[in-house]
Formats: C-alpha cells, sequence, structure tokens
C-alpha cells in the first residue's frame, strides 16, 4: 500500500452522474480526502459515506474535496448518493485499477479494503489510515490532517 509521503497515482473514473473525473484536477484545486470502502449501501459504508457527508462542511471549509471510491458501478453511486444524500464525489472502480495502484488489500482476503488517504494539492499522499473495523474514525483522522494543511 502506498504510504505517506509517496505522490498519489492519477485516476480517471467516472463519477456517479458518469462525468469523467481526474483526480489530479481535484487536488489541484485543493487537498483530497480520497477514500476507499468496499460496497454501497452496507451497514459500516453507510456509516462511514453519513459521517463524511456529516462532515462536509467542515472538510469543504478547510479547502478539501472528499472523494469515495468502490467497485460499485454508476447507477449503484447515484443512487447511494442520492438515498443518503451525499454532496461529494464518488468514483465507480469497476476494474480495480484505482484500489491496485493505491495498493488498498483485500481484507481477510475476499471484502475490498477500508483506508483513507489525504492528498496535498502537489498530489503528495499526507496521512494514510487503514481500518476496516473503525469507519467513522476515517473522518476525524482526515479532517485532522486536512486542517493542518490549511495552516
Amino acid at each position: 500500500m502506498l504510504q505517506t509521503g509517496e505522490k498519489a497515482p492519477e485516476l480517471t473514473l467516472p463519477d456517479q452522474t458518469g462525468k469523467q473525473r481526474r483526480l489530479s484536477e481535484l487536488w489541484a484545486a485543493g487537498p483530497v480526502v480520497l477514500y476507499f470502502y468496499p460496497k454501497d449501501e452496507t451497514a459500516g459504508c453507510t456509516a462511514q459515506a453519513c459521517s463524511f457527508r456529516d462532515s462536509y462542511e467542515a472538510f469543504k471549509d478547510a479547502g478539501a474535496e472528499v472523494v469515495g471510491v468502490s467497485k460499485d458501478g454508476v447507477a449503484d453511486h447515484a443512487s447511494f448518493a442520492q438515498h443518503h444524500r451525499l454532496p461529494f464525489v464518488l468514483l465507480s472502480d469497476a476494474q480495480g485499477s484505482a484500489r491496485a495502484s493505491y495498493g488498498v488489500k483485500r481484507t481477510f482476503g475476499f471484502i475490498e479494503g477500508r483506508v483513507t488517504f489525504v492528498i496535498d494539492t502537489s498530489g503528495t499522499i499526507r496521512h494514510v489510515f487503514d481500518s476496516m473495523l473503525r469507519p467513522r474514525a476515517h473522518i476525524d483522522e482526515a479532517l485532522e490532517v486536512v486542517k493542518r494543511l490549511k495552516v
């Protein structure tokens, strides 16, 4: 898995509207909180997404954008975002290329991993948090780092 201080790989994936998004265009505008999660509409993933939603204004105030990534398709992401009023970008990594380029491994060999990366405006990874069992902790850790980057 990629670590703090390494360059973040470029990604171009469709978002929940079907629009192709380049990660470098997002981080050029401010830090990006890129979080990989297993699956839309599952208990832990919904709790994590809703926690990011509930803290979204704090991320925006710190100049950051939140971007979720899973293997779910565009239509699944659109439904998930609408159902839970998610104001941030969800990228569809159906082929797993983004997950592979960031080195996010499966948990127990079959569940997609849950890892959050904070990427600064130069495309450098500033923080990595890997925890399958504490989905809400990803938000607190990422927000703390993003606030430090703003200073």
